[in-house]
């Protein structure tokens, strides 16, 4: 068979049968055995970074996901490196596959020829250019071990043209893939650990996005439930513990973060982080994090250990392994009555849960975002994945949206690159027909890309959109009140085809309608709920993507500090009774 068709059979015998991309004179090869081969549904993006942050939803949905994304030589492989590069800064295994020029022209300047495989190098595990065909089995083997060994990532393979059509000997029936590498804690280690926790009075637990991507989110409550320590999950491990768990004590941070998350941390005495990396937009100024704390640090890289600040201890683990010796110790432990009782630090995390709260219920127009979020609360229950990537309206969302389950909050950490969201909400979508998907953006994010939609008409991929719209860099311009300036992050215009929109300039719901989908306009507080509940039958009814755009008021400060957890900035008026947060996590008291 041709060395294309061995590709495509290895795909499908390593559980790929999705793939999103555009096609092109240099990838027709692989696309023809595609076709051929069958078994794998293809979705046509509009924009190949669009495939691939399509690709990182898809395999953000759940564990043991591998998105693939497809695109022919030259601009194709340049254009996935934003992909490539959201997905290696967040542990996401994703295959990007891209065309190539005859082998014989790849350093003559031919047309699209770009050496992609060192472009894409700092940003993959690894990328390759296949110059022998027979070695095109061998590389997409190696492939998919790379991307499931230690800290998952990405991985680019570039084929020529020439090496697509040449046919080489290949038996996929007896094709298996390679068991995956992945670091496993000691008993011992853990009971190391055990034993630094035990000596500590206020201990909390910090849940990253790897106990996520291990399928450990079960096992890490297990763990803190016997252990009574409380929970912060970070924004990667957002729904590794439910929202309503009484140990879970709020995420911590400079920006999407809780009140009662960073006074919690700043009364902690012992932290366990386990599948973290100390983001900065977490820790702040690492003084006032680590003063007074004595941590130790789980993670399955390495080389994570110790690159941020050195730890009191340290275990190279998954997630995974490492939490189930933590709960096979604890329960030793609890049998022979040697836990201390957390009872009172417990108690004392749930007490700030329900005192230090934010206000969401206002009643202005145009609308204050936090009325959104307490808005979306009610709408949409707890089976909700949630997508977002940059911006006011996703630390806002990390503050006022609850989370209840694992991978159902979908968030670009590290890169956040604007434009994201409306792809990755269709990855999503797609990797679970089934789920309610609400991707959250504001109005530059969603302009970014804002043509991927089309995409969800095409192939039929419902989901909500809520698009808050204060026609603003919100976030950059709150940025600098510190530069003692507001320059060039106005968005306003006046668009001479809807004078209706007076100085929100660009008309969505024309825009978004254009390209197939269904869309709704909020100016006021009571038209929410409804439009919410609407857009929700429209996507069930019509199976496109439904935009909700919420009219905000124009400038909005949110919550957050330029410096460390302790001095986070509250814009607003903090909640003081149960009727100024309806929808918070527990009742205000």
């Amino acid at each position: 068979m041709t060395a294309a068709r061995a590709a495509v059979e290895i795909l499908k015998r390593e559980g790929v049968d999705t793939a999103f991309g555009v096609p092109g004179a240099a990838i027709n090869p692989f696309y023809a055995a595609l076709r051929a081969a069958g078994g794998i549904e293809h979705t046509l993006a509009r924009h190949v970074e669009g495939a691939s942050h399509m690709a990182e939803g898809y395999t953000r949905t759940a564990p043991g996901n591998i998105g693939v994304c497809v695109g022919t030589s030259g601009p194709a492989g340049t254009d996935m490196i934003t992909g490539l590069y959201s997905a290696i800064g967040d542990s996401i295994p994703i295959l990007c596959v891209t065309g190539q020029a005859p082998t014989s022209v790849i350093h003559k300047e031919d047309f699209q020829a770009v050496d992609i495989a060192s472009i894409a190098a700092p940003v993959t595990k690894k990328a390759t250019t296949v110059l022998e065909a027979a070695q095109v089995p061998g590389v997409f083997q190696e492939a998919f071990h790379l991307m499931r060994s230690g800290r998952p990532g990405p991985v680019l393979i570039d084929l020529p043209l020439d090496v697509q059509v040449t046919e080489i000997e290949f038996d996929p029936d007896t094709y298996e893939p390679l068991v995956p590498h992945k670091p496993a804690a000691t008993r011992r280690q853990v009971d190391k650990a055990l034993d630094m926790l035990a000596a500590a009075e206020r201990p909390l637990l910090v849940a990253g996005g790897g106990v996520l991507t291990a399928g450990a989110s079960a096992l890490l409550v297990e763990f803190a439930e016997l252990m009574g320590v409380p929970v912060v999950p970070t924004l990667m491990g957002w729904g590794a513990i439910g929202d309503d768990h009484p140990l879970h004590a709020g995420m911590v941070g400079l920006q999407t973060s809780h009140r009662y998350g960073n006074a919690t941390f700043l009364e902690s005495d012992f932290v366990l982080g386990i599948g973290n990396r100390w983001a900065n937009r977490h820790t702040g100024a690492l003084q006032k994090y680590t003063e007074g704390r004595t941590f130790v640090h789980v993670d399955i890289d390495p080389t994570q250990i110790g690159k941020i600040f050195a730890p009191d201890y340290s275990i190279v683990s998954d997630a995974h392994p490492a939490l189930t010796l933590f709960v096979e110790a604890a329960r030793e432990r609890a049998a022979a009555g040697r836990l201390p009782d957390r009872s009172a630090w417990a108690a004392a995390v749930r007490e700030r849960k329900a005192t230090l709260q934010r206000r969401t219920h206002f009643d202005n127009v145009p609308l204050k975002p936090q009325r959104v979020y307490e808005e979306m609360n009610r709408a949409f229950g707890p089976e909700t994945r949630y997508v977002s990537t940059i911006g006011l309206s996703q630390i806002a969302g990390a503050q006022f949206l609850h989370v209840y389950r694992p991978h159902h909050w979908i968030n670009c950490g590290q890169a956040g690159p604007l434009g994201w969201t409306v792809p990755a909400a269709l990855g999503v979508a797609k990797a679970d027909p089934s789920a309610n998907v609400v991707a959250l953006s504001g109005d530059y994010d969603f302009q970014f890309m804002i043509e991927e939609l089309a995409v969800g008409a095409q192939h039929r991929i419902p989901y909500v959109h809520v698009l808050v719209n204060n026609s603003y860099l919100g976030l950059i311009r709150q940025a600098q009140r510190n530069f003692d300036m507001d320059f060039q992050v106005n968005l306003e215009f006046d668009n001479i085809n809807a004078p209706e929109l007076g100085a929100y300039g660009v008309d969505h719901v024309k825009v978004v309608e254009g390209l197939g989908c269904k869309a709704l306009r909020v100016r006021r507080p009571g038209e929410l709920l409804p439009a919410f509940e609407e857009a929700k039958k429209l996507a069930a009814e019509f199976r496109v993507p439904v935009v909700v755009e919420a009219i905000l008021e124009r400038v909005t400060d949110i919550a957050m500090s330029g410096t460390d957890i302790a001095s986070v900035n509250e814009f607003e008026d903090l909640a003081r009774s149960a009727a100024d947060a309806p929808t918070a996590a527990v009742p205000l008291s």
